[in-house]
């Protein structure tokens, strides 16, 4: 019998939600830790549905329109050299974004929003119900704890900050 409101539709992980959110843990340090010069982060929201856990870091380092592309070429090439199976990537200049999913079914997103803020996001597949702590890796910068929403970038970085001349 399929479970709806999961992120794989039916298909669970044989962990429990603090296990998924460890794992989603570990999928983003990895992709930040590739990003060079590194870019400054802060935890967004954690998120649980019925089965199923959402992790976010927010970039607080301004990606310039002109860097955009770069910056998420570093993260394809990363998923792609993790084995992890790209599903779209919107084009969109003002609000680029790619999908991808890895090879133990955890949704991965960079999406960049206004102001040129990079999101990171991690959804579990359905997982066994659980209690879900917040993250332990400390964020590279400002915690902005009980800081909703989070700050538009505010962080210069003299490569992805840079304006074509």
């Amino acid at each position: 019998m399929p479970l709806f409101g999961c992120v794989n539709y039916g298909k669970r992980a044989d962990m429990n939600m603090q296990e998924a959110a460890d794992r989603a843990d570990r999928i983003l340090d990895a992709v930040l830790n590739v990003i060079e010069p590194e870019v400054q982060w802060a935890h967004g929201p954690t998120t649980t549905g019925s089965c199923d856990v959402t992790r976010r870091r927010t970039v607080m380092t301004i990606v310039s329109a002109e860097r955009r592309g770069n910056f998420l070429g570093v993260v394809d090439r990363f998923w792609r050299k993790s084995g992890y199976r790209i599903k779209a990537i919107n084009n969109d200049l003002d609000v680029p974004a790619i999908f991808a999913q890895t090879t133990d079914g955890f949704g991965v997103t960079l999406s960049i929003g206004g102001k040129g803020q990079a999101f990171f996001e991690v959804d579990s597949p359905c997982v066994k119900e659980s209690q879900v702590a917040e993250s332990t890796t400390p964020p590279n910068g400002p915690a902005y704890e009980d800081v909703y929403p989070l700050p538009r970038p505010n962080v210069h970085s003299d490569f992805w900050s840079a304006r074509a001349t």
